[in-house]
Formats: C-alpha cells, sequence, structure tokens
C-alpha cells in the first residue's frame, strides 16, 4: 500500500512537470534567463507592420447601414418589403389562431375526460353505499334474529332444567 501512494506522487510529480515545464522554459528564456548548455536558435524579429485597419475604416458607409434604410429609394422594394410584412403578421396572426384552436381543443377533451372519470366514480361510490345499506341491514336483522334464538333457547334450557336435565 506505501509503494502504491509513493508511485502516485511520483506521477503527480512527472505530471506536472509534462504539463508546466515547456511554459517554465519559455518563460524563463524570453526573460533573458539562459540555461546553461541551451542556446537560442531564432533571433529576435523586428517587425515595422501597420496596426490592423478596422472595417468601418475599409468600408467607411458599413456603419450607416441599417435593414430599414433597405430598399428607401426604390419604391417597387419597398412596396415589396412591406406586402412581406403583411404577409408575416398576418401568418403569425393565423398561426397564434391556430394554437389557440389546438390547446382549447385538446382543453375541451381533457374537460370530457374528466367529467366522464367523475362520473364513474360517483356511480361506483353509489353502488358502494347501496351495498353498505344492504349488509347494515342484514346485520341488524342478522342480530334481531340472534337475540331471538338466544331467548328461545334460554327458555328451553329453563324447561329441560325443571323437568331433570342437568348440564354437565
Amino acid at each position: 500500500m506505501r509503494w502504491l501512494k509513493w508511485c502516485l506522487v511520483i506521477f503527480a510529480v512527472f505530471s506536472a512537470l509534462c504539463v508546466s515545464g515547456p511554459a517554465l522554459y519559455y518563460k524563463l528564456s524570453n526573460n533573458g534567463l539562459k540555461l546553461k548548455g541551451v542556446s537560442s536558435a531564432c533571433t529576435p524579429c523586428s517587425c515595422h507592420c501597420t496596426p490592423p485597419k478596422s472595417i468601418l475604416q475599409v468600408i467607411p458607409g458599413l456603419a450607416n447601414l441599417t435593414i430599414t434604410e433597405c430598399g428607401k429609394d426604390d419604391p417597387e422594394l419597398k412596396e415589396e418589403m412591406e406586402k412581406q410584412f403583411v404577409d408575416l403578421l398576418s401568418e403569425e396572426i393565423r398561426l397564434q389562431g391556430t394554437v389557440g384552436k389546438d390547446h382549447s381543443q385538446h382543453m375541451n377533451i381533457n374537460l370530457r375526460e374528466a367529467k366522464r372519470v367523475a362520473t364513474q366514480y360517483q356511480r361506483e361510490a353509489e353502488k358502494c353505499n347501496a351495498a353498505t345499506e344492504t349488509c347494515e341491514g342484514a346485520r341488524e336483522r342478522a342480530e334481531t334474529l340472534l337475540s331471538k334464538e338466544k331467548k328461545l333457547t334460554l327458555l328451553w334450557e329453563r324447561k329441560a332444567r325443571l323437568l331433570g336435565w342437568e348440564s354437565n
């Protein structure tokens, strides 16, 4: 177990050197610190480049170009653009109406299903109530019959004792 820990430590140190080693070497060599036995193969570059131009300097009118200004001088293009805008709006309104109808239809189906299930549960509840009332009536009749049977049994037991019967 101890050797596994040492192997992991050695692996971690080796990985850290592999990842950060080239960056450290580059930083040390660019700061003027020379490592022993290492010579610089490249001489520093001397570039005299002009700074890059922005897109606005290359195409001056690009900043003022907007979609609303497109075709403002051409009456046919302007009319076509307005038609397309009106068509897009009418299509959007039509789609919203279709989505609304679909949503309403879906909600109506769900409402009908809920009513159907509620009615079914109501019928089941009525059946349970009727069965409970029937059972309650049968229980009351059974209690009445049982009390009559007990009275009759006591009467016969008294008559038997009077005639000399003895219980074990």
